[in-house]
């Protein structure tokens, strides 16, 4: 039996010679597009359409109908293609409707080549859209899946293909709409399209899928590349398992809500036995609802759980926790890695299943590390007073500049430290008592203005030098180095210049190696009004404390972040430090 997707579910494909099967009841315009492990799609040569229906791997129909199938074979497809996006439109300048909120709503069935259904979805809850993403076929632990999406884009095809990064995406949306006004027909079934050469058969007790998850089962040149790659896989597949479990939630509550507005609108049917029967027949209803929901979703969550149980072992040193006895075997590595932990994201319905927050490196944007108490706090934040957030903020700072240290080439990153009262002493003691830090943490007004004037000169010679092709004129001694500037107690000891300083380092500093983490309450700033909003949206913010203020970028869940602070009692961060303080001894020698 076909499973029944709803918005953003996904299920396993087991075979890899499929059709997708449209039922439209109105013509419309089916394609393929493909895309990279980035989400893009590469050039128009990535794109089965109308006017060009032919890829490897991929046949679609030359018109827009009421019915289509489309030819997939997915083991055909390039090497580089991560996603293939099975897209419908309503055709232009035809007379037709104009959006999909006009129209019945959509079926997509993924079937085998005999015709059996695998997965069926129906796109709902379309409105102004003229174009969408149907369903996603996708490369994920070394095999496929299916997800329904229902992504829709008023602005049509054009506005699709640009989301996908395609630069000609207007140009070829006219050529795909012209050659459909050309042929503009409506047919009720048209013949299968020729299916595509036999592929070799897979091996294994499942085709295409292995028994049991491999850690580096992704996309990627390297194990590091793989990893990361697996890693987000596994955060979108949880925002869109956890997406599709809450919508099903809403659905079953929606639906008993209205069926038991029906029975009390009637005055005949408000009371006595068949009122009792109603209700219990509605919450009925929305229990089974609800079970099946929790089942889908419990089952994709299992997998996930058992990925996790061997992707996180296998982490390298960047991206593993500080718990991960990969630290206790430290070694200065000799480049610098791709991507960072920056703490975990969970959420709630199985906060135990959780997914490394890794960002890219260089980082491209700021720190911001927030020390205040918001009202709507999470239970950890409510637990801690004021002062204790100020010093678990701190002590979360020093962690991430502790990680940022050890995963780069000794000489390749330098930190200062401004702390104008010297009230993060305590937190810094693992950066001062190993000698991590080059320089003492600068005190008092006279060491805000001296670190800032020292950077904000440092960015602009070097980018008069980018912009005139003069860099080998650089100063000698100019220091290679990767600069991260840590500010504590902001705006202690700033004056106007300095914020001003400050504002231009987190906005011109990354693009040449000048980074900014700020330990701050914005409620302590607050006499500085808006000229300090720019800088603030500017910076990621990040927690001392787990707190649900992340949104991912599919379905926009408030995910909740955990900073990265190492065990109570462990002594690895300090540890760490002292090998990397040996490390850069014996260079200087």
């Amino acid at each position: 039996m076909a499973a029944e997707l709803i918005r953003g579910q996904n299920h396993p494909l087991t075979d890899t010679r499929l059709e997708v099967r449209v039922s439209a009841g109105q013509p419309v315009v089916a394609g393929v597009t493909l895309n990279d492990d980035q989400g893009r799609m590469r050039d128009t040569a990535w794109i089965a359409h109308p006017a060009s229906p032919r890829l490897p791997g991929i046949e679609v129909s030359r018109q827009a109908a009421a019915d289509h199938r489309l030819a997939v074979d997915l083991d055909a497809l390039p090497e580089a293609v991560h996603r293939a996006n099975v897209l419908l439109a309503l055709p232009a300048g035809v007379g037709g409707p104009a959006s999909f909120g006009a129209v019945a709503a959509p079926t997509i069935a993924v079937t085998g080549l005999d015709g059996t259904e695998i997965v069926r979805y129906t796109v709902t809850d379309l409105a102004t859209e003229s174009a969408i993403v149907a369903v996603e076929l996708y490369r994920r632990g070394g095999g496929w899946k299916v997800r329904a999406m229902g992504q829709g884009y008023a602005g049509g095809l054009a506005a699709m293909l640009e989301d996908q990064g395609l630069p000609q995406a207007r140009q070829l949306a006219t050529t795909i709409n012209e050659a459909v006004a050309s042929m503009a027909r409506s047919v009720a079934t048209p013949p299968p399209a020729p299916a595509p050469t036999q592929a070799p058969a897979a091996t294994g007790s499942s085709p295409g899928r292995p028994d049991q998850p491999v850690a580096g089962d992704a996309a990627g040149h390297t194990m590091e590349e793989r990893l990361y790659n697996q890693v987000w896989g596994m955060f979108e597949d949880l925002a869109r398992t956890t997406a599709a479990y809450r919508s099903a939630v809403d659905f079953a509550d929606s639906r008993m809500e209205r069926e038991l507005d029906q029975v009390l609108s009637d005055p005949s049917t408000r009371v006595g036995p068949a009122a009792d029967a109603a209700r219990v027949q509605a919450r009925a209803k929305h229990g089974q609802l609800v079970d099946q929901a929790r089942a889908a979703f419990e089952r994709d969550v299992a997998q996930l759980v058992a990925e996790s149980e061997v992707v996180e072992p296998a982490l390298p040193l960047a991206f593993a926790r500080w718990d991960n006895p990969v630290w206790q075997a430290y070694q200065v590595p000799g480049e610098t890695p791709m991507a960072l932990r920056l703490g975990d994201l969970s959420l709630p319905e199985r906060a135990d299943l959780r997914i490394p927050m890794l960002v890219r490196l260089p980082l491209q944007r700021g720190l911001w590390v927030d020390a205040g108490r918001r009202v709507a706090a999470s239970p950890e934040a409510a637990a801690v007073d004021a002062d204790g957030m100020r010093r678990l903020a701190a002590e979360t700072a020093t962690a991430v500049v502790a990680r940022l240290l050890a995963v780069h080439p000794v000489g390749a990153f330098n930190v200062q430290v401004i702390d104008p009262a010297g009230s993060a002493a305590g937190a810094l003691a693992p950066l001062l008592s190993t000698g991590a830090l080059r320089e003492k943490p600068a005190l008092g007004h006279a060491g805000v203005s001296t670190v800032l004037d020292r950077l904000t000169q440092r960015v602009d010679l070097i980018q008069m030098a980018v912009r005139s092709g003069a860099v080998d004129s650089l100063p000698p001694d100019l220091d290679p180095a990767e600069q991260l500037l840590l500010v504590h107690d902001f705006p202690h000891g700033f004056d106007d210049r300095a914020v001003t300083q400050l504002r231009y380092l987190a906005d011109e500093g990354p693009s040449i190696g000048v980074n900014l983490i700020m330990v701050a309450d914005r409620e302590d700033a607050r006499a500085y009004g808006p000229v300090l909003d720019p800088l603030w949206r500017s910076l990621l913010r990040i927690t001392p404390v787990p707190d649900d203020h992340l949104a991912d970028p599919w379905v926009g869940h408030s995910w909740t972040y955990e900073p990265p602070l190492a065990p109570g009692g462990s002594r690895v961060v300090s540890q760490v430090l002292e090998h990397l303080a040996v490390a850069r001894q014996r260079s200087a020698r």
